[in-house]
């Protein structure tokens, strides 16, 4: 089944990865895309966990979810349309806290809330894993990973969540995952990639 994707990262990592579980939290625009393309790389686990039900503005940019959908919780749905491979599904519908008792390797962001990143911050430090800061807005995009590093830094409360463009969404859940894989299978320093594509691209990375 992952035939072609051993050729790239061979037995013995692919392996590794049918040992490793994550949790998303947010089954929204980045959560689809993240959740679909982590869904058949065979990880072990994969956790989702979302309060929220479907919308019809959600559907432009949320591509597993169609009009039938409308009012059916996202967790529930999304969960049906990932389980494409042999990676267990299990939907989490409720909201996040640092509190969670999960046994993960890694967690990854896929919320639009600094509240509930802070809570995903906590609960990362407490179980001493990584975590994988995720955000897109308008035609920018924020990818980080977290260690050591407090998120709380970079937290603004205050902050409105502006408008979102399907093609920016996959691209920033495409990456998120990317670095996902990277993370599960060779570790990662701590870094925050920067992503603007209003006029030229523009592709920054800082170490935190």
């Amino acid at each position: 089944m992952f035939r072609r994707q051993v050729e790239v990262i061979g037995e013995e990592n692919q392996q590794k990865l049918s040992k490793k579980s994550v949790l998303i939290v947010g089954c929204g625009g980045l959560g689809n895309i993240i959740a679909t393309t982590l869904g058949c790389i065979g990880l072990k686990k994969i956790y989702l966990i979302d309060f929220d039900t479907i919308e019809l503005h959600n559907i432009h940019r949320q591509f597993q979810f169609c009009k039938n959908d409308i009012g059916k919780y996202k967790c529930k749905v999304l969960k049906e349309k990932i389980q494409r491979c042999n990676t267990k599904i299990i939907c989490l519908n409720k909201k996040f806290n640092s509190d969670l008792e999960l046994d993960v390797d890694l967690i990854i962001d896929a919320t639009d809330n600094f509240e509930v990143r802070l809570e995903i911050d906590k609960f990362a430090k407490n179980k001493n894993i990584p975590w994988i800061y995720s955000s897109v807005e308008e035609w920018r995009a924020q990818i980080g990973i977290f260690k050591k590093t407090s998120f709380e830094i970079f937290a603004t409360k205050s902050h409105i969540p502006k408008g979102q463009l399907p093609p920016m969404v996959n691209l920033t859940g495409s990456f998120a995952s990317l670095i996902a894989l990277k993370v599960l299978l060779f570790d990662m320093d701590e870094k925050l990639f920067y992503i603007d594509f209003e006029e030229n691209f523009v592709f920054k990375e800082f170490s935190l």
